[in-house]
């Protein structure tokens, strides 16, 4: 069942809320209710050269029953943060289980909340294998629905599995949410350290609508909302994947500077006599 695209924005619906005081965000803060912003928040006009990790398309877990939906729907302008989510199902499950559990989530998302699509725009597993979750998240920016009030201009990443206190959280996970990041943010010059505005857009997050807050560019989902996601565990290695993410950029933009240097090197060096009489 479709609905109206500004009903979709305001994303999804409180989990476990944490309490009055709630969950200190990772960076940055909220200023009081501020309005809309005079002018979008602008990315870095430097891409930052990050090669596209290997993500398995949603034609290789969606059925009839999960069609995409219209592919004419409008997508967001631009990427300038990423939330981590989990899905909350047990850690126990193998690769091949993988596509049912996000069969499940999608109709979960479609179904019982009359969405029009699944709301994380990817998901990743346990061993590592990342998938585009809702239609057109791998192609452009879209616009998902994942942290209420703050789904535009971000992306929506959900680990799948459950990654309270004491959980172990694989390694292969870590290391492709890192990819994942690194290579999103990089396409719209935002580095993983960073910083992004962005504006609650209704009442239903943390925050009253119109409130400008500032979050790292790779936050947690309980830092938009009043939720436990994406689990103790798994936020407490958000600085990790942070600074994986950051050396994958600076990997590629030093790639890409090599690169762009090679052919000014090759013209200095021909006709230049032996690298000692230069």
């Amino acid at each position: 069942m479709a609905i109206d695209r500004r009903t979709l924005l305001r994303g999804t619906g409180r989990a476990a809320a944490l309490g009055a005081a709630g969950s200190a965000l990772a960076a940055g803060g909220c200023a009081g209710p501020a309005g809309a912003p005079t002018a979008p928040t602008r990315p870095g006009a430097r891409r930052l050269a990050v090669p596209r990790p290997p993500i398995v398309p949603r034609t290789a877990w969606q059925t009839g029953a999960q069609a995409p939906r219209d592919p004419a729907a409008p997508g967001a302008g631009a990427v300038k943060a990423v939330f981590l989510h989990h899905t909350g199902n047990a850690n126990d499950y193998t690769r091949a289980d993988v596509p049912d559990l996000i069969r499940a989530v999608h109709d979960a998302h479609v179904t019982d909340r009359h969405w029009d699509d699944i709301g994380y725009n990817f998901l990743v597993d346990r061993t590592g294998t990342l998938y585009e979750g809702r239609t057109g998240s791998i192609a452009g920016p879209e616009v998902g629905a994942h942290t209420e009030g703050f789904n535009l201009d971000t992306v929506g990443i959900a680990a799948i599995g459950h990654f309270g206190d004491g959980t172990d959280v694989p390694a292969p996970l870590l290391n492709a949410v890192a990819r994942l990041a690194a290579w999103k943010l990089g396409l719209y010059g935002v580095p993983a350290d960073g910083h992004a505005v962005l504006y609650s857009s209704n009442d239903g997050s943390r925050f009253p609508a119109g409130t400008r807050c500032v979050f790292a560019t790779i936050s947690g989902h309980r830092d938009g909302c009043l939720t436990h996601c994406p689990g103790s565990a798994l936020y407490a290695r958000l600085p990790q994947i942070r600074a994986r993410a950051l050396r994958l950029q600076r990997r590629g933009a030093s790639a890409a500077s090599a690169r762009a240097g090679a052919p000014v090197a090759a013209r200095r060096e021909e006709g230049s006599g032996p690298p000692g009489r230069r």
